[in-house]
């Protein structure tokens, strides 16, 4: 009767070995159940996992249903199917073609019969009497190459895995820089057509404000005609008084779009800009309301940059003007000019210019809004204006390739920082 035993050795004493050697399965095969045995024995130390067949076509069935092992030992003169007749078949299917077989005989050194065994795809041969070490010997080379051949399809498997797993990285990077590039070809049309609209907003600005001229300066003319006339009663003239302020007011609101509208500029136009020239001439235009109001203004090196004078000059008017319209009741105003130089690494120099003043100030919430057009944080009867000087400065200095920050607090003055590239 044919038997089929599985023996996994679990002895306390070769706990940590069982750890080690428990991924080993190896097949005995032999017709006779004393050698199936003693062989077994000879392995016991190493505790592998041991499954018996008693014949070649046992040894079949089993490999029917387990293809996991490490090594066959097989008999080779055996009944009905002898060991070369077994392996052939073993070999004929493509999950068992792996295993090595090492054949078991008893005939010696027989060259012819060695062949043999070898062409049917043995890997060695142990003679008997076997000898349980060299036995022990042949069979822990043959483990460890196949410990090592399960690395390697391990390390394959990472291998495939982390290949794969790079393949889609480089498959949704390539997508990711389609979608940017799609994005940054519709973002340059979006730039491009936006830049014509302001362009062409410009220029309506400009045509708009030309043609309101005309009628404004009418409506002016003939009121003050009216108001010349020593035939109109009290409440008339208060009424044409009103139109001509009003009418004034609308001026400089024209007057000041204008000037937002005509803040082009080319590449000819800069040239190299000795700001301390500059801020000398928008002292010696605004003298008189310096006298006026008893400005005290103090004036630092300031670097002579490439810019574009005449609208270097505007920034600077605006904001000493701005210094002095909007000064404290009772208290002179008092302006501070000065300049440091910025070095950011692998870029040009840059220098920070400082516009501080101790006038009323302004809450810090509106630093942004204060650079809108129109954009007026106190009424016109407190302070006239129209509210656009400030955003015609950061129009200025942004062309420039500059920035311009307003810092301060309500009573406490106003600093405007200027940051300005010493080259175009």
């Amino acid at each position: 009767m044919e038997k089929v035993e599985k023996v996994a050795n679990m002895k306390p004493a070769v706990a940590q070995n069982q750890l080690r050697k428990s991924d080993i399965k190896i097949l005995l095969v032999d017709d006779r159940e004393d050698n199936l045995y003693s062989i077994e024995s000879i392995f016991e130390k190493d505790n592998y996992t041991i499954v018996k067949a008693s014949s070649g076509r046992e040894a079949l069935k089993v490999l029917l249903k387990e293809q996991d092992f490490s090594l066959i030992l097989m008999d080779v003169q055996m009944p009905d199917l002898n060991g070369f007749e077994t392996a052939t078949i073993i070999y004929e299917r493509d999950k068992l073609r792996n295993i090595p077989i090492i054949f078991i005989t008893a005939f010696g050194y027989d060259e012819d019969y060695i062949f043999k065994g070898y062409k049917t795809g043995g890997v060695d041969y142990i003679y008997k009497p076997v000898n349980p070490e060299v036995l022990r010997m042949k069979v822990s080379v043959f483990v460890e190459l196949y410990r090592k051949n399960q690395q390697l399809l391990q390390h394959e498997k990472r291998l495939l895995t982390t290949n794969k797993s790079l393949q889609k990285e480089i498959e949704e990077r390539k997508s990711s820089e389609e979608k940017i590039k799609l994005l940054n070809e519709r973002l340059v049309q979006n730039n491009a057509h936006l830049k014509a609209v302001n362009e062409e907003l410009d220029r309506f600005a400009y045509v708009a404000s030309h043609d309101l001229q005309e009628p404004l300066r009418k409506i002016l003319v003939f009121s003050d005609k009216i108001l010349m006339k020593d035939n109109l009663d009290k409440e008339t003239e208060k009424y044409f008084k009103k139109i001509i302020d009003s009418s004034k007011r609308m001026q400089l609101l024209i007057n000041d779009l204008l000037s937002v509208s005509r803040q082009s500029m080319n590449a000819s136009e800069f040239r190299e800009t000795d700001l301390n020239v500059i801020v000398k001439e928008v002292i010696a235009e605004l003298e008189i309301q310096i006298e006026k109001n008893n400005a005290h203004i103090h004036i630092d090196e300031l670097p002579i940059i490439c810019a574009i004078p005449a609208l270097m000059r505007q920034v600077f008017y605006n904001l000493i003007n701005n210094a002095i319209k909007f000064r404290k009741k009772d208290v002179d105003p008092a302006i501070n000019i000065n300049s440091q130089i910025i070095s950011p690494k692998n870029e040009s120099p840059r220098y920070k210019i400082s516009i501080s003043d101790n006038g009323i100030g302004f809450d810090a919430k509106y630093r942004e809004e204060i650079f809108m057009v129109f954009k007026r944080l106190h009424s016109f009867h407190e302070f006239e204006g129209s509210g656009v000087g400030l955003s015609i400065c950061k129009k200025i200095i942004e062309k420039h390739n500059g920035s311009v920050v307003a810092e301060g607090r309500p009573g406490e003055g106003t600093t405007f920082i200027i940051e300005l590239p010493r080259e175009q």
